[in-house]
């Protein structure tokens, strides 16, 4: 089962339709009590992945369903187009409300600000800038394998793999491991895949409920 994509906007603007996505999606496939407001949780937190990285700035979301041998998988997938270039930097909103750029706090925060320089690269001339980037604001985590969405075969960020390396780092990555224990998407989602292209950035969040 796949939901209607909606659109969300840097202001929130689709927000409510997005939680309401989940709220009928959750319904359709049976999940109920704690496993739909975990749910929608994470829908939350996806569409906050949005919020304050440019003017005028949209991307879409939307939730799929696949039966698996351990249940029903499902994914909540973001996808936000390349619609600026660092000229336009300036424009780029804070996403912090003291006025400082804190945006790449927390797992979501880290995810969110990868979005927001990804956007800024205004050709293929700036690959090397968006890795420095990438690398800087996610550390680690990067893994190739044959995930089925939304690139098979090609490289992307995962949640769990990050969890491993910080896990066997702990001392070392002590903020980065607080972190962890204390965000929401890491607590609830068994899977967080981010992939960057050219043109775009993609963000798949797994969630696998009981049969």
């Amino acid at each position: 089962m796949k939901t209607d994509v909606i659109t969300i906007h840097s202001d929130l603007s689709g927000r409510e339709e997005a939680l309401e996505a989940a709220e009928r999606f959750a319904a359709y496939n049976g999940i109920t009590g704690k496993d739909a407001m975990h749910l929608r949780l994470l829908t939350e937190e996806t569409v906050s992945m949005i919020n304050g990285i440019l003017d005028n700035f949209t991307g879409e979301i939307w939730l799929e369903s696949k039966k698996t041998k351990n249940g029903l998988l499902c994914l909540i997938c973001l996808s936000a187009n390349k619609q600026a270039n660092r000229a336009q930097e300036e424009h780029i909103l804070s996403v912090s409300t003291s006025g400082r750029n804190e945006s790449s706090k927390g797992i979501a925060g880290k995810i969110r600000e990868v979005i927001r320089h990804s956007l800024q690269a205004s050709s293929t001339e700036d690959e090397a800038f968006l890795q420095s980037i990438s690398d800087a604001c996610m550390s680690i985590g990067m893994c190739s394998g044959t995930s089925t969405l939304p690139m098979p075969g090609v490289d992307y960020w995962s949640l769990q793999f990050y969890r491993q390396k910080i896990a066997e780092q702990k001392v070392e990555k002590a903020e980065e491991w607080d972190e962890l224990e204390k965000s929401i998407i890491s607590n609830l989602a068994d899977e967080v895949k981010v992939w960057l292209r050219s043109d775009s950035t993609e963000v798949v969040i797994e969630k696998c409920f009981n049969a």
